[in-house]
């Protein structure tokens, strides 16, 4: 019984490290707000699917 305990621990230990290195990668993904990359990323979507923050920062930080 003692054995199907500790193997348990492990796995939630192990699903916990899984999910904190997702959230790392996911976060290393995002772009700086008006970075070149981050200005290229809007300009490739479409215009509809903008945030009314995400079209002012393109405005403040890729047009002017």
């Amino acid at each position: 019984m003692n054995q199907i305990i500790y193997d348990m621990k492990g796995v939630i230990i192990v699903k916990k490290l899984l999910s904190l290195v997702f959230v790392c990668f996911a976060l290393s993904a995002c772009t700086e707000v008006g970075s070149e990359a981050w200005c290229n990323d809007l300009k490739e979507k479409p215009k509809g699917d903008w945030s009314a923050n995400e079209a002012a920062d393109f405005a403040k930080h890729c047009i002017l």
